[in-house]
């Protein structure tokens, strides 16, 4: 793990995003910001036999904020529901490949905060339907 904040990883996936951008019927789509530094990141998934299809994002901020959201949006594609359930922050924060301080940490899991929000949205969309 690196102790430099914006290493290679992180500034190939700010400079060369994986999956930035939209897709036109997501499954289900939210987004959330950090109000102290005001990163912003939108997630949309497309789920099919409760398997994430593919998985998008669109915002602006930090090289963190963003570089976290391709990293996640690439990591999750394939995976079942039930995995992403099951998927926590610090398997997060490893994905990121870089130590992060308290407060950048916010910067690295706004994305999969909004991951869970919605897997918490879709179980109980499930769960009503």
């Amino acid at each position: 793990m690196s102790d430099d904040l914006y290493d290679d990883y992180i500034l190939d996936h700010y400079e060369s995003p994986y999956h930035r951008g939209h897709v036109d019927h997501p499954t289900i789509a939210h987004e959330d910001e950090n109000p102290l530094c005001g990163d912003q990141v939108r997630l949309q998934l497309v789920i099919d036999n409760d398997r994430v299809k593919e998985a998008w994002f669109e915002g602006h901020g930090c090289a963190i904020s963003q570089a976290a959201a391709s990293i996640l949006s690439r990591e999750i594609e394939g995976k079942t529901i039930d995995e992403l359930k099951t998927f926590q922050a610090p398997q997060m924060l490893d994905l990121l490949r870089v130590r992060l301080t308290a407060s950048r940490q916010k910067c690295g899991l706004l994305s999969f905060k909004i991951l869970k929000t919605m897997l918490y949205t879709l179980n109980d969309d499930l769960h009503t339907a």
